[in-house]
């Protein structure tokens, strides 16, 4: 493969050298030398082959110590590093009311940047408080009926706790607690201390939000709250390169040994149920899947199917409530609607500020009455659904919100995903230590390799493509399908098996379902975003912590594994963490 300078090898296999964050997306640092393990960097020896140095295949990986670095893929073709320098800056810059390019701000939203989520482009870090704009907190607040999951209507699925003047947030922030416990003792009977003396610490967040917080009619009743966190971004076009086929091989050869989520999986058939796909065809014609579009693997409950559907391109949307050609209605619902148009303090300060066709508000002053402010309040905040886009189209979003175009155009969303889907997975490091070696044996000897499978080969990454991205390529005369980053034939070790599995933690995550996430690159955490928590709601401080987490349930998928792990000495406990913090 095309190698960097040999500095960007020393930097990244020096990697505790470095600071722990940097405004340099490489990271680079004149080390005033070379290293000794730069002899050993990409060559095979007696445990890993030289293609394990870079887990991200030939064009999907990084030699530098960064999770922000374009892949091969993207400076291989001419002009498309411009574009992906472009959709970087709508990730790491802040969304505002009417400031170009990055506008359209709200009404309501969760977070005013992509960046604050997602700290140095990895996995969000704990919090003791829900405060949306402290850069960092990557969780999204999960709330939901206990009796059957399904999340509540009152807010959206992500829930806003952010919203311009006058409107009242749908839900104030400031009422939201979280209160992290300790594990007194573990559901499986595991020991709080390893059989050579060392302890471990289990912690676990409850979060309350009471009713008061709402700002909406009706209020959600019967309710539970979860938090979910953010996981790094990078390699993901790499995953969407996988070939729906090839994941649901994996899944076949699990079933007959674990229970799959019914959701997903039909036991019966032993394939995937057609809600395991996205809906929208595969392309024009569906003729690679019939009707359906790509398998969801994306998000922790596999929610996603292709990158162009995935987290970010749904993110860039419905975090910030930027529109698009293809999403121009608002994220918000009908009681969050209602509850504002109802609201005299709402309704009076835009009668006394909206007039003015200036004004970010004159789309809600309707005729200037309280009662004309009151109905075109309700209409525009309730246009949240594709049920109601025609209404939104041909009415109301030619007068509002924001002057009636959209607010991120096809150019500028092209370009987010080709960054999106072109960051590079760093190069594995210190595969010559005889510690990792030794780590990596151990890590498939007592069994965490069956979910964290190592490796998979992407197909011909014949991706699907969005209709915002299709508009910008017949615009300019294009093939949309070639004009993405690509990922074929890659041999990559993401070290998942992108399958859903459950723990049985208590407060567990949402239905108990959570894909394998996968784990490479996740050791140069600390050193890129000042922490490495894990696990989806960041309850794990360190490596160890998150592997007996696995095994707090004798019901876990993770328990046999865990047990050996508790089982083995303190050398060879090391040695596992070792490993992990390398790949």
């Amino acid at each position: 493969m095309n190698r960097l300078s040999r500095l960007s090898i020393v930097v990244m296999l020096a990697a505790p050298l470095l600071s722990a964050c940097s405004d340099d997306d490489d990271n680079k640092q004149d080390l005033g030398g070379l290293t000794p393990a730069e002899d050993v960097f990409g060559k095979a020896n007696d445990v890993f082959t030289a293609d394990e140095w870079f887990p991200g295949g030939q064009l999907g990986t990084t030699e530098n110590a960064s999770y922000s670095a374009p892949a091969p893929a993207v400076s291989n073709v001419a002009g498309m590093e411009a574009d992906f320098n472009t959709g970087e800056d709508f990730f790491e810059h802040l969304y505002t009311f009417e400031q170009a390019p990055r506008k359209g701000l709200g009404p309501a939203w969760v977070r005013n940047s992509c960046i604050a989520c997602h700290p140095a482009y990895g996995h969000g870090k704990r919090q003791t408080e829900y405060r949306a704009n402290t850069i960092g907190n990557g969780y999204l607040l999960v709330i939901y009926h206990p009796d059957n999951n399904a999340y509540v209507s009152e807010v959206t699925g992500m829930p806003q706790t952010q919203a311009m003047t006058p409107f009242k947030a749908p839900i104030d922030e400031k009422q939201i607690m979280i209160e992290w416990k300790n594990v007194t003792a573990m559901e499986s009977g595991l020991p709080m201390q390893f059989e050579d003396g060392e302890q471990y610490a289990l912690i676990y967040p409850e979060v309350r939000i009471p009713q008061s917080a709402f700002n909406t009619n009706p209020k959600p009743e019967n309710y539970d709250v979860r938090l979910e966190s953010t996981i790094g971004i990078y390699g993901t076009g790499l995953l969407d390169a996988i070939d729906d086929e090839e994941i649901e091989r994996q899944w076949a050869a699990e079933a007959p040994y674990v229970e799959l989520n019914p959701a997903m999986w039909d036991k019966e058939a032993n394939t995937f149920k057609a809600s395991a796909y996205y809906s929208a065809p595969y392309n024009d014609t569906g003729s690679l899947h019939g009707d359906h579009g790509p398998l969801k693997r994306f998000t922790y409950a596999m929610t996603r199917g292709s990158l162009q559907d995935g987290a970010g391109a749904n993110a860039i949307w419905n975090i910030t409530n930027v529109t698009r050609s293809d999403r121009h209605w608002l994220y918000s619902t009908p009681a969050w609607a209602k509850a504002q148009s109802e609201d005299q303090e709402v309704v009076g300060y835009i009668k006394e500020h909206g007039a003015s066709e200036a004004s970010i508000l004159h789309p809600y002053y309707a005729d200037g009455t309280s009662e004309g402010i009151s109905q075109r309040i309700n209409e525009i905040l309730s246009c949240s659904s594709i049920a109601k886009k025609e209404t939104f189209d041909t009415y109301l979003y030619k007068g509002a919100p924001y002057n009636g175009k959209d607010e991120m155009s096809d150019r500028q969303y092209y370009q987010f995903m080709v960054w999106h889907r072109g960051l590079a997975v760093p190069a594995a490091r210190n595969l010559g230590d005889a510690d990792v070696k030794r780590g990596k044996q151990l890590f498939s000897e007592i069994g965490c390799a069956q979910c964290h499978r190592p490796s998979w080969k992407t197909g011909q990454d014949n991706m699907w493509v969005d209709a915002s991205t299709k508009a910008y390529a017949q615009s300019i005369g294009k093939d949309a399908s070639q004009m993405l980053p690509k990922f074929p034939n890659q041999t990559i070790w993401p070290y998942t098996d992108m399958v859903q599995h459950r723990l049985f933690m208590v407060n567990d995550i949402r239905t108990g379902w959570c894909r394998t996430t996968p784990l490479w690159g996740r050791g140069l955490s600390r050193q890129l975003t000042g922490a490495d928590d894990r696990l989806h709601d960041c309850r794990a401080r360190t490596v160890v912590e998150a592997i007996m987490w696995h095994g707090y349930s004798k019901k876990s998928d993770g328990y046999r594994a865990t047990e050996k792990f508790y089982k083995l000495p303190k050398a060879d406990r090391d040695a596992i963490v070792r490993f992990i913090e390398s790949i």
